[in-house]
């Protein structure tokens, strides 16, 4: 065992998890579930069986990724924030051969106490802010709030917020970063200036 568990975790026979990578007080991984390495599991977190979450992902305390939900590289749950995998779930209705695929791209942050909708995905670095509801697919780059979710600016992968309209073509750069950043129409995209 490459990696650290908390005596009460529960790590079921069968998962798979990465290299350096932290479970820690009363989460629980069922067996089916596949964790990159680097990724931090907070107190009371629960990943489902059919998971797969990648490298350095963290992952706050009390939240659950419930079957079908897909993260990518250095996702952030923050504390509390909400997966769902059914739409219209009923307890006197089975639906377990209903469940939506989520998938959650490289760099993206979920905000504290936000709900993703399942059936979405949600675009490399998009940044939904504490409490938001998310139930439709995220443009890579947006800064994403409110009930339901609504665009109101775009966050560099850095973690700022870029001095852009919400639509246009225009440019600018990260301060932190000196990455330039282009939108055209309603989509932005990152020059990557390779070292």
């Amino acid at each position: 065992m490459n990696f650290m568990k908390h005596e009460t975790a529960i790590v079921d026979d069968g998962a798979v998890i990465g290299d350096e990578s932290r479970v820690w007080h009363w989460a629980h991984v069922c067996g089916g579930a596949v964790i990159g390495k680097k990724v931090s599991l907070g107190q009371n977190v629960f990943v489902g069986n059919k998971v797969t979450i990648g490298d350095k992902c963290k992952i706050q305390n009390n939240v659950s990724v419930y079957d079908n939900v897909h993260l990518e590289e250095g996702v952030f749950c923050g504390p509390s924030m909400v997966f769902t995998n059914v739409y219209n779930p009923r307890s006197l209705i089975e639906r377990k051969d209903e469940y939506r695929d989520t998938l959650v791209k490289k760099g993206t942050t979920l905000g504290a106490n936000c709900t993703v909708v399942c059936g979405i995905t949600i675009e490399e670095y998009a940044f939904i802010g504490a409490g938001t509801v998310v139930n439709k697919d995220v443009k890579a780059f947006a800064l994403m709030v409110g009930v339901p979710a609504k665009q109101i600016g775009w966050m560099s992968a850095y973690g700022e917020a870029l001095d852009l309209p919400l639509s246009g073509n225009a440019s600018t750069v990260c301060p932190y970063t000196n990455e330039t950043y282009i939108l055209e129409g309603e989509n932005l995209t990152r020059l990557v200036t390779k070292q």
